[in-house]
């Protein structure tokens, strides 16, 4: 393909692409296919002589699309959001054309620096404290990572390296083995499966703390475990505490938690992936109250911010922490502004060595919207949310089971688990709208997300009539 032919097909593709968007809503939300349907629809090897870019396209739509899963369908409830937005589109298209993989400031200097300055820009959208932000002389800083997993994890073994330096600092004949068998970490019982699996990797305990009524994190709950821990001759060094959990967003009691790891001398992450978005908000801003006690911070641009994925915000109070724990210095990746003081290299940030021109997603996206656009976009799916709400409560054969803070409804049917399952099983074989459920405490719950950057109230009220529909189907299929 040629810079004609790809003119040419790049049009194409557009076009495309927003037809395909613009009718995703006529598209079945949950594909019919069973697991192997692909295999058979493509040939065994690669073709030996070019195939046509008609052919593609026809193959696309014959055979990629049937079994796609729509996120963006307005129809889709499950999960949480993941974001996307033409300018991001545009952005990533230009990503790609650059091309540059930036692992250090001289691998793509624009890459670098405007990484630098698009973290500051949504920090201050955050109103994080200044010791967060890279400013011109700061300590701390943001970086883009994958995913929050990533962050959590990046953040968990930044922390073991600090903690195992400062014993062995006091202790010289101490061994990393040593340390590493009595490091504890801790969370509490409503975090992401992703702060378990950053445990496993990072070698070291992971306890769940049990949350309380609301399913959040307090002091008095992570204070006992740390007490009864230390007692035990183990090492509390690692807390991650969540604000906008999976399952029904509850936020831990940061105002709480953070005053505990700050006296213990434990490193505080907080995770945010879902519900960070809506801190740009005034009226939300007071959900991060307490993350000036945090060691980091992150946040999914990429669920809920219009930023396509990937596109995972993360800030530390102090980069040497995180530089500290991974920076290698092989002459090829050297060169003769690294220890300047003026720049960073974001290799040593991350677990991969390459990295994609991320930045430019976030720079198209907050020009092209403003604050104001990101801001409308949120209050919008959290006002669908509540509707959403209202309807569920003015019917009463269901009921809330968490508090609606954002763009997040946990309901079900009143009795017995088996009777949700019963429903969400008819919910999600009829594929008109897609759902997906989660547990609270011993009840099986069904979670409706606003996740579609087109869905409106009728969308909502649509899927609200076809779930009662599904209900009174259920209920009058027990009575037989």
């Amino acid at each position: 393909m040629n810079a004609d032919e790809f003119r040419r097909r790049g049009k194409e593709m557009v076009d495309y692409v927003a037809d395909y968007l613009e009718g995703i809503e006529a598209r079945q939300v949950y594909p019919d296919v069973e697991p192997g349907y692909l295999r058979p629809l493509i040939p065994p090897t690669a073709p030996q002589e070019p195939d046509t870019f008609e052919d593609i396209i026809n193959d696309v739509e014959k055979i990629i699309m049937p079994g796609v899963t729509h996120w963006h369908s307005p129809y889709f409830f499950a999960y949480f959001p993941t974001a996307s937005s033409y300018p991001a589109m545009l952005a990533d298209m230009l990503c790609g054309a650059i091309g540059c993989i930036g692992f250090s400031w001289a691998a793509s200097p624009a890459c670098t620096e405007l990484e630098t300055v698009m973290m500051d820009w949504l920090g201050r959208m955050l109103q994080l404290p200044e010791a967060f932000l890279a400013g011109e002389a700061g300590e701390g800083g943001g970086v883009i990572q994958g995913s929050a997993s990533e962050a959590t994890l990046v953040a968990l073994l930044a922390a073991r390296t600090k903690v195992t330096r400062r014993l062995q600092t006091t202790s010289p004949g101490l061994t990393q083995a040593a340390v590493m068998e009595k490091l504890v970490a801790y969370t509490s019982d409503q975090a992401h499966s992703s702060v378990e699996r950053a445990g496993l990797i990072g070698g070291v305990k992971l306890k769940a703390i049990p949350s309380d009524g609301k399913f959040a994190l307090r002091a008095s709950a992570l204070q006992e475990a740390l007490e009864r821990d230390k007692a035990a001759g183990l090492i509390p060094f690692f807390v991650v505490a969540t604000l906008g959990t999976t399952s029904c967003c509850s936020f831990d009691n940061l105002l709480e938690v953070g005053p505990v790891c700050h006296k213990e001398g434990v490193w505080l992450h907080v995770d945010a992936a879902y519900a960070g978005s809506a801190f740009i908000c005034p009226e939300f801003r007071h959900l991060l109250d307490g993350v000036e006690f945090a060691d980091s911070f992150n946040f999914n641009p990429h669920k809920w911010l219009l930023v396509n994925f990937d596109c995972s915000a993360m800030w530390v109070k102090k980069r040497t922490d995180l530089t500290g724990a991974f920076k290698l210095d092989p002459v090829y990746l050297k060169h003769s502004h690294q220890d300047s003081g003026l720049i960073t290299d974001y290799r040593h940030w991350q677990l991969p060595l390459g990295r994609r021109f991320r930045s430019l997603k976030m720079w198209f996206v907050f020009r092209l919207y403003g604050v104001t656009g990101l801001q409308a976009y949120i209050r919008k799916h959290v006002q669908l949310s509540h509707e959403f709400e209202f309807l569920v409560r003015q019917d009463p054969r269901f009921e809330i089971c968490a508090e609606v803070t954002l763009g997040l409804v946990c309901f079900r049917l009143k009795g017995p688990n088996s009777r949700n399952e019963a429903l969400l099983e008819r919910i999600n074989s009829a594929r008109k709208i897609h759902l997906v459920p989660c547990h609270l405490r011993d009840q099986f719950v069904l979670r409706f997300a606003i996740c579609s950057r087109t869905v409106e109230s009728a969308h909502v009220r649509l899927a609200w009539e076809h779930i009662r529909g599904l209900a009174a189907e259920l209920l009058g299929a027990e009575k037989e």
